[in-house]
């Protein structure tokens, strides 16, 4: 009984260090919204949430970034720290982050490294 118990630690060990493993570096690219006033109401994108979202961001609270296609991804790393500094100015725009993008319980995370604005294709 000792034996499988400690086989199925070691896997289980295993395991949890390949799980950073699966975060795969992509660039994406969407409008940086604050993510609480998005997940309430969808409607709070562009121009007309931009006060809205710079309060919140330099209040520290989550950003994402949403796609095209409606995919939202938290804003982790370097560009959220200090309450969001590198984020700010950014709210509303159309940007390209590039970073570690992971997925869990359908979440996803951008564990962003890399900042660059992009043209919004209509």
């Amino acid at each position: 009984m000792r034996k499988v118990v400690a086989a199925v630690t070691a896997a289980g060990f295993v395991l949890a260090l390949g799980v950073p493993l699966l975060a795969t570096e992509m660039t994406v690219k969407g409008e940086v919204v604050d993510q609480t006033c998005y997940m309430k109401d969808h409607a709070k994108v562009g121009d007309a949430h931009k006060d809205c979202g710079v309060t919140c961001a330099k209040k520290g609270q989550p950003m994402a970034l949403l796609t095209d296609d409606g995919k939202l991804y938290q804003i982790t790393g370097d560009l959220a720290k200090d309450n969001n500094a590198k984020l700010v100015p950014h709210v509303s725009h159309t940007v390209e982050i590039t970073g570690d993008v992971t997925e869990k319980d359908g979440k996803l995370t951008i564990d962003a490294k890399d900042l660059k604005m992009s043209k919004k294709t209509t």
